[in-house]
């Protein structure tokens, strides 16, 4: 199986997709904002996630080629309300 590679802006260093996990915080390309992960297909390399914080009354997901993301970070301890 071929995995995805995440390259880790700060330190130049791969991440193996299969470090990736449901509920992590990332980062995707094209975008400034942090996304949640909430599903992954790794044998498909495709993910489901949501912007993060989240709003409680939005249900807005979406899928994403796990090769779209570029960083993974720790999720911040806001959400919205």
């Amino acid at each position: 199986m071929i995995h995805s590679k995440l390259l880790d802006n700060k330190n130049n260093n791969l991440i193996c997709s299969e470090n990736l996990y449901k509920g992590a915080c990332v980062k995707i390309k094209n975008s400034n904002k942090t996304f949640q992960i909430i599903g992954i297909n790794i044998c498909k390399e495709i993910c489901w996630v949501r912007e993060w914080p989240f709003a409680y009354n939005s249900k807005k997901t979406f899928a994403l080629e796990i090769s779209q993301i570029t960083l993974q970070i720790f999720c911040p301890n806001n959400s919205s309300e």
